[in-house]
């Protein structure tokens, strides 16, 4: 691989990263203000008009996306073609996405607010599908700075809305709206960069062989999205309708918290990925050190966050209102997760760089069928509570399946995982110990800080990370070309 060609994906991870950054301050800031605002019953209802469109978006794409992308990287001169044909494959999908989401909710008997909930967030999931559409094509060429500039700008434009709806008391409906005026600007600047600045022309093109090749190889892509959306989402629905508006509104709180935190594991796997498929076809010990070293990193850095968040997530909801006091137990049931979540990244990037995409997504099917199975076990009964004891078992459960795979790739060595796993561990308990002790009577963002130089201290003395680690990191964001 040329210099150029790793100085720019340098350049793409980190325009990806800072963007994915400041995309998940915003929102969260953004959720903070209209969770205060609004209260758990119309954040619920709020919420639910989201997640509900969410699971239909994910027919409208199939895995088209990831595909557009794959083979203009591979055929840029076919972008045109390629994009063509994505486009006739979407069009008719998001016609019938559309009927099945109105005869729907129509079906399931919801009052008129939340069905016009529905409609105008329906808005959103066609914009959103077709920008995500055209950046699939401009990622081909391997480039990701107008996306990273797009993602800001969308959360901007939301919270200047957004923020202005509140301040005049105009509702949902018109705080919905919010989210369109966004998706409007993000499907016009898409649009717009596509057309004039790549020069590819905007029309459906009907060749059948190109159609069929593009969904015979969308099929395996598509089935892992549909799994993933589903497990994300399907748990707000089925709460909704289970359990009613206000559960809804408490268990966003939870899963926002734990939602924005991906960031950094996702900043993590966007050049992590690239090298695992590297390392599989060059350099198999190499693989074996990357990938140990990954789950060091992330069992670092999560459990002390689980820990700190299960400590003071009394302090923390305070932050939304104390109508949110209900909100507490589930917070701290759904950060036990937290390290699961974290690790399953590096793991399922692991199958996926080396040809075990189809047992990832096996494993997503098993793991959706019993996060539904729990779900309507345990929410008519625990509500909220009940919810987030599912997000634990289905995330341990990914975990589980994902390194049962992991010694049929790779002789990685779980004693070295486990002995940092068992450092972490103890500077997290004490580290906790401290912040249940100063949480009372100290500010909690002074008792976060001390308790994250306690955390740091204890670890560094444990032997946790070295010195070595450390220069290292660091010259991963000092470096311009690795």
């Amino acid at each position: 691989m040329s210099s150029a060609k790793i100085t720019n994906i340098a350049k793409n991870t980190s325009y990806f990263t800072f963007a994915l950054i400041m995309q998940k301050v915003l929102s969260f800031t953004y959720f903070i203000l209209i969770a205060r605002a609004l209260g758990p019953e119309n954040l619920g209802k709020y919420y639910f008009a989201i997640s509900f469109t969410t699971i239909f978006a994910i027919f409208i794409d199939l895995g088209l996306a990831n595909v557009l992308t794959r083979e203009v990287a591979k055929q840029k001169d076919k972008a045109r073609d390629l994009l063509g044909s994505v486009i006739a494959i979407k069009l008719p999908l998001a016609t019938f996405s559309l009927l099945a989401l109105i005869i729907l909710i129509n079906l399931m008997g919801y009052p008129e607010l939340i069905k016009t909930l529905v409609y105008i967030s329906s808005i959103c999931m066609i914009l959103d599908s077709f920008s995500t559409t055209f950046f699939s094509t401009i990622r081909g060429f391997h480039n990701l700075l107008f996306e990273s500039i797009s993602s800001i700008i969308f959360q901007v434009v939301v919270i200047t809305f957004g923020l202005t709806v509140l301040h005049f008391g105009l509702g949902l409906k018109w705080l919905m709206g919010a989210l369109v005026a966004a998706s409007v600007f993000n499907f016009i600047y898409s649009t717009i960069l596509v057309r004039f600045k790549w020069r590819i022309k905007i029309t459906p093109k009907i060749n059948k062989e190109l159609i069929r090749l593009i969904i015979k190889i969308a099929v395996p892509f598509g089935l892992f999205a549909i799994f993933q959306k589903l497990f994300l989402y399907l748990d707000t629905v089925l709460l909704s309708m289970l359990a009613g508006d206000r559960y809804v509104g408490l268990y966003q709180i939870a899963f926002k918290i734990i939602f924005a935190l991906q960031f950094l594991p996702l900043a993590f796997i966007a050049s992590l990925y690239p090298a695992f498929a590297s390392y599989w076809k060059e350099n198999r010990e190499q693989l074996v050190i990357t990938f140990e070293r990954a789950m060091n990193y992330l069992i670092i850095i999560s459990l002390p966050i689980s820990a700190g968040i299960i400590i003071l997530a009394d302090k923390i909801i305070l932050l939304f209102s104390e109508g949110y006091a209900d909100a507490v137990l589930p917070l701290q049931l759904i950060m036990v997760s937290l390290i699961f979540v974290f690790l399953n990244f590096p793991v399922g990037s692991l199958l996926n760089a080396c040809d075990k995409q189809r047992v990832n997504t096996i494993n997503m099917g098993i793991v959706l069928a019993i996060s539904v199975f729990l779900n309507l076990i345990l929410i008519p009964i625990y509500k909220t509570i009940g919810a987030s004891i599912t997000v634990i078992i289905a995330n341990l459960t990914m975990f589980i399946l994902g390194m049962y795979q992991v010694p049929k790739i790779i002789a990685y060595r779980p004693k070295k995982i486990i002995s940092t796993f068992l450092k972490v561990f103890i500077s997290s308990l004490i580290m906790a110990a401290v912040a249940a002790y100063l949480k009372s009577f100290i500010n909690i963002f002074i008792v976060i800080a001390i308790s994250g130089f306690i955390y740091f201290a204890l670890l560094f003395l444990l032997g946790g990370f070295k010195k070595a680690d450390i220069i290292s990191i660091w010259s991963s964001f000092i470096k311009k070309e690795a």
